[in-house]
């Protein structure tokens, strides 16, 4: 089976929608390049503390711009908050890489749970509803009228009871701890669940700043055009009105 090759024309038009990175120097298609004017002044001015020829005419891949955008929100916090915390690193990495952060709290607990634990939470969960409090009232109404009447066997533990009052003490000593134990994790999912929300609104509360930004650039760039282009056309009016050269 014959395969062809590519023509010229396909790989002359295929290099020629390729540009060079200014930052980094590398390879990339058009639509991977930002030209100057359409990144932000704040960003414009750390990419030129690196390199001093940023301006105009120059392209930035979307990669190092995500890169130096970090870079600026970092130094917001940094101002703001002084030194940046675990989360605070965590929501920088999403906002770098496009993520989406949002994450229920309870699978990063149900992962990491063993056999054991997911016992005690299905322990603790019935022991904590009415089904165990009537069944237990049962057995124990059943236990203290079939050892005072003696109707199906010889009572085993008459009166005060103490074979029953070890048995309420054992499951007293074993539950305790089984419920610690789910509270714990309880806790655990709660303290995940205050770090996912002081996240979301953390990034949300860049993302905005971000966005205002960006749209007072747009605005400011969209006047410098129409200024540019209103001198133009007085220009031309002027030129209307002056006579004919004799």
């Amino acid at each position: 089976m014959e395969t062809r090759r590519p023509s010229r024309h396909k790989t002359a038009v295929s290099r020629s929608q390729q540009a060079t990175c200014d930052i980094c120097h590398k390879k990339k298609a058009r639509h991977e390049l930002v030209p100057f004017p359409g990144v932000r002044p704040n960003i414009s001015d750390l990419i030129r503390a690196d390199d001093a020829e940023w301006g105009e005419g120059r392209f930035i891949c979307r990669e190092d711009l995500a890169t130096y955008r970090r870079k600026y929100v970092e130094s917001l916090l940094e101002d703001e908050r002084g030194e940046l915390t675990r989360l605070d690193e965590e929501v920088l990495d999403t906002i770098e890489r496009h993520e989406i952060i949002t994450r229920q709290p309870g699978e990063c607990v149900d992962e990491a749970m063993s056999f054991g634990e997911r016992m005690a939470d299905r322990v603790a969960t019935f022991g904590g509803s009415w089904t165990f409090i009537l069944t237990f009232v049962l057995m124990i109404t059943a236990w203290i009228v079939l050892n005072v009447t003696g109707w199906l066997f010889k009572p085993v533990d008459q009166y005060p009871f103490i074979l029953l009052n070890l048995l309420l003490s054992c499951v007293a000593a074993v539950q305790a701890p089984i419920i610690m134990m789910s509270q714990q994790r309880q806790e655990q999912k709660d303290r995940l669940r205050a770090e996912n929300d002081y996240k979301i609104n953390l990034k949300a509360e860049l993302e905005i700043r971000l966005l205002h930004e960006k749209i007072d650039h747009q605005i400011a760039h969209q006047w410098q055009r129409l200024a540019e282009m209103q001198e133009i056309q007085l220009e031309l009016l002027e030129d209307r009105g002056k006579p004919p050269p004799r």
